[in-house]
């Protein structure tokens, strides 16, 4: 799936795989939501709603981030609602409902923080996302299915100095996918984002893969130091850095240590 990566809005090569996945699988419905947008600039979907013309529900917890959205001025042009609101376990699906939407194509989830926790929470029998992508943190690697504990206030930066102790692994995110009807096809070659589709849509160009296969390391250099400037931690130096800190096993439902 890599070689079909490309960039126009997409952080890395995700743009591509999108266009790669609607191109392969049915897609009933050309909607998506996006959640944890920033403003908009840099995004998954955006690409989707300008070049393919789907039309998108998308939240951010920051009102300074929907307002610059909303003033862009291409804003208008598309069918796109744009939502304020800060996401948790409790008020996601209340949320979701608010879009109008119902068998999507493609649900996105990168807030940096309780991914897997949002993930979990979401009851899919509306949305019925044909295709969802969620950011895996590279760092937790894949020997374990584990998440960061659930905060309902997380903020990556505030509950480690590093900015490195957020997200979810890969083998976690892809239990919880398996249980709500998804396999993994794979991911992009940052080691960011990992792709699911559902299960009724496999074929013979989009099939589902291991984790193990699927895993890519991510080499970003996204550290900061206790003052919280950067600090480009690279390689063993970045484990070190949140060596210790208390994860979340999944499937045991049980607090080990990083």
């Amino acid at each position: 799936m890599n070689d079909y990566e490309f960039k126009v809005f997409s952080q890395s090569g995700e743009d591509g795989i999108i266009q790669h996945l609607i191109k392969s699988i049915d897609i009933k419905n050309e909607t998506f939501i996006e959640f944890g947008i920033e403003n908009y600039m840099e995004s998954n979907t955006r690409f989707l709603m300008m070049n393919n013309e789907w039309r998108g529900f998308v939240i951010d917890g920051s009102s300074k981030n929907i307002e610059f959205l909303k003033k862009q001025n291409w804003f208008w042009m598309y069918d796109l609602q744009a939502k304020d609101a800060f996401i948790d376990r409790d008020n996601v699906n209340e949320l979701l409902k608010e879009s109008d939407f119902s068998n999507i194509g493609l649900l996105s989830i990168d807030i940096d923080g309780n991914d897997y926790w949002i993930f979990e929470a979401l009851d899919l029998s509306l949305l019925n996302p044909a295709i969802i992508i969620v950011e895996y943190n590279a760092l937790f690697g894949i020997d374990r299915a584990i998440s960061i504990p659930y905060n309902k206030k997380f903020n990556r930066t505030k509950v480690h100095y590093s900015n490195l102790f957020w997200g979810a692994s890969l083998s976690a995110l892809n239990y919880i996918a398996q249980r709500k009807g998804y396999e993994l096809v794979g991911c992009c070659k940052a080691g960011t984002n990992a792709f699911f589709v559902r299960k009724d849509l496999l074929n013979e160009k989009v099939q589902k893969v291991s984790v193990e296969k699927a895993f890519r390391e991510s080499f970003c250099r996204q550290s900061r130091d206790k003052n919280y400037k950067l600090s480009f931690l690279r390689d063993i130096e970045r484990y070190k850095a949140i060596k210790g800190l208390h994860v979340m096993n999944i499937v045991t439902n049980e607090i080990e240590t990083f």
